[in-house]
């Protein structure tokens, strides 16, 4: 399919999106042909009415520029106000306008099972995922969210994981590490753990992570 060319704004450059799963040589990114779609869908007045609200992110001479849904979504991808792994905002652009239907696309695009990368981690780095699973597990509480979507979880995930075993905070974290090992295949890495937990202040469970790592690669020699 040949999309239109001159949509994407005469400043803005298209983005190198995240890679997204299943999406390789000569595939169409899933995720601008979902941001295609939804911008296809609006009207004027919807599109008047998100940029409206993107008063805060886009400065207003840049905004006055923007022709269609394309150009708008192009520039948060820029800021990175929106991406594959990070799509909360644009959710609640389309709340705003009163387009349920173009959230329904937005939660199907999340809930779509991403296909994991070929194989598994190697003996060692499955031995280290369980041992900082186990401390993570232990230590991580109502924060568990928080430090899932530092990994880049879908929300949609985390909202069912939630509740499938609501009012277990503990088999809660449980099973979105083993949703993130799955989904991330061999590429799963402990040094990912350690920085996400960084990357929400839990720096006191990092450094026990990082204490049990360092513990279980000694005893290895």
């Amino acid at each position: 399919m040949d999309f239109p060319s001159g949509g994407w704004g005469r400043d803005a450059e298209v983005p190198s999106a995240r890679p997204v799963p299943g999406a390789g040589p000569g595939a169409v990114n899933p995720f601008l042909s979902l941001l295609h779609s939804i911008s296809s869908g609006l009207s004027e007045t919807e599109l008047s009415a998100m940029k409206f609200l993107c008063r805060d992110k886009i400065r207003k001479r840049k905004l006055e520029t923007v022709q269609s849904g394309r150009e708008l979504f192009s520039i948060l991808m820029e800021q990175q106000e929106i991406s594959s792994g990070s799509l909360e905002f644009l959710r609640k652009l389309l709340q705003h306008i009163d387009r349920d239907d173009l959230v329904a696309q937005l939660v199907q695009f999340e809930e779509e099972e991403p296909h994991a990368p070929d194989g598994q981690p190697d003996v060692h780095e499955k031995g280290l995922l369980k041992a900082a699973s186990a401390v993570i597990c232990d230590n991580v509480g109502k924060e568990w969210k928080k430090l899932m979507r530092e990994l880049g979880m879908p929300e949609v995930k985390l909202d069912r994981i939630e509740a499938a075993h609501r009012f277990n905070l503990y088999e809660q974290l449980v099973q979105a590490l083993r949703e993130w090992q799955r989904w991330k295949g061999k590429d799963a890495k402990v040094a990912d753990l350690i920085k996400a937990l960084r990357g929400c202040s839990l720096n006191l469970v990092a450094d026990m992570v990082e204490e049990k790592i360092s513990q279980l690669n000694t005893g290895a020699r």
